[in-house]
């Protein structure tokens, strides 16, 4: 497989990551060690049933599990460090010798404790801890957001939201490659702090994300926009998440972040067997 250097705007330095050639899509699998996420279905607030959730995911083919300790869904209640390390710290303890675990927080002394217990990507939904994941040598997440929970009824607005979040992003990179950060992935954030022509258009526009030559991860997985455009309910939003796949998968996406690993699995599986490998 070759590589390719990746060089971003908006450093002296001119940063630059290695990256592989666009492989198959990954499927990193949504563990909520919360009783508050938006889908009751994707909350394990007990550690035996949350431990047996991403070993399921794991059989079910996912690349790596992201667990999380605080719910970030629109008008979520913050929780403490140390209430959301007593969270996900048995889990991740467990998980990270069956597979490669994900810790999904903003928070700097999770991330590092997360770490010590065997995680070795840090997702990072306020996108500010790159110095945190390159001293402890980690992968790194950087996703794109306006504030982190989103506030309840908040109606941003952009002037242009594809350019200004493909901006935001490509800084966040810059930043973190220059930190030292090795092993990078952006996100454009879908559903945090964006309405939902907001998220179409960051969608309709993944292909020249992804032509930046950062790995791009996506999670899309039964969102409010999906509802608001389909009429679903979040326990009935499935096939609206899986029609999703195909143009993530053919704008080529490294990551895809879902609830529904063998569904998800299922999808790629014969995008592959139809059109062979990306």
């Amino acid at each position: 497989m070759t590589i390719e250097q990746a060089t971003l705007p908006g450093s002296a330095a001119h940063a630059t990551v290695t990256r592989p050639d666009v492989g198959p899509l990954k499927v990193m699998g949504v563990l909520n060690a919360t009783p508050d996420s938006f889908w009751p279905g994707s909350r394990f607030d007990a550690t035996a049933r949350a431990i047996a959730a991403g070993e399921e995911m794991f059989a079910d083919g996912a690349w790596a599990v992201d667990v999380g300790g605080e719910s970030t869904r629109p008008g979520a209640d913050s929780v403490t460090a140390d209430e959301e390390l007593d969270r996900v710290g048995p889990i991740i303890s467990a998980l990270a010798k069956r597979g490669r675990v994900s810790i999904d927080t903003r928070h700097a002394e999770v991330a590092e404790a997360a770490v010590q217990r065997g995680a070795s990507i840090v997702n990072d939904v306020a996108g500010t801890l790159h110095r945190v994941a390159a001293h402890l040598g980690v992968g790194y997440v950087g996703m794109h957001s306006t504030a982190v929970p989103v506030r309840a009824g908040a109606q941003p607005e952009y002037d242009d939201v594809v350019t200004e979040v493909s901006t935001h992003l490509l800084d966040v990179a810059d930043t973190a490659i220059t930190a030292g950060v090795t092993k990078l992935w952006i996100d454009p954030g879908i559903g945090f702090g964006k309405g939902v022509e907001d998220n179409l258009r960051l969608l309709r526009h993944l292909p020249e994300l992804c032509a930046q030559g950062i790995p791009v991860l996506l999670g899309v997985s039964r969102k409010s926009f999906l509802g608001a455009v389909t009429g679903r309910h979040v326990e009935d939003r499935l096939p609206a998440s899986l029609a999703l796949i195909a143009p993530a998968w053919s704008a080529g996406v490294d990551i895809i972040r879902v609830h529904d690993v063998p569904q998800t699995r299922d999808s790629i599986t014969m995008l592959e067997a139809v059109w062979g490998g990306r």
